[in-house]
């Protein structure tokens, strides 16, 4: 019988486990990332510790544990983009803005992330901000976007 109850506990805690990453999609999807509070509240609903949940959510590249900033730019670092000179966007912005791949500025106007291919090899280099692609950069294209987003004209 304990034999039966152990099965029974570990099946739960298994059905538990599937879950989390489905909701920790729908989380980054609804709240942009995972912050502190939403893993501590999971954990207490799934009984997962927060520990595995920060595990599994870390092993996955798309996940956030900040809020991304006003101005989401994603560098696609597909072979296409890659071969077209998108790493030179990643390395523009450590240089020149200080900021790296999965963090966000101080003030929250940027954040940046590499990612992988985007399926726009066609216009490659490819780079989306907020969700429209730009295509055809080369690095100063590339750094010419950034710095139109930080125009007055743009709203904060």
């Amino acid at each position: 019988m304990a034999v039966n109850t152990a099965d029974a506990v570990q099946q739960r805690s298994r059905e538990r486990r599937k879950s989390l990453l489905p909701l920790l999609k729908k989380v980054q999807e609804t709240e942009g990332y995972l912050s502190r509070e939403t893993i501590r509240h999971i954990s207490r609903t799934l009984r997962v510790s927060e520990n595995e949940i920060y595990g599994v959510a870390s092993f996955y590249p798309q996940f956030r544990f900040q809020p991304p900033g006003r101005y989401h730019i994603q560098v696609c670092l597909g072979t296409a983009c890659h071969v077209g000179g998108a790493p030179n966007f990643m390395e523009a912005m450590k240089i020149e803005r200080g900021l790296g791949h999965g963090q966000t500025t101080p003030d929250r106007r940027f954040s940046l992330e590499g990612v992988g291919c985007l399926g726009c090899c066609a216009i490659s280099p490819v780079v989306v901000v907020n969700g429209e692609v730009y295509g055809r950069m080369n690095r100063v294209t590339f750094m010419r976007l950034v710095e139109s987003l930080e125009s007055p004209e743009k709203p904060s």
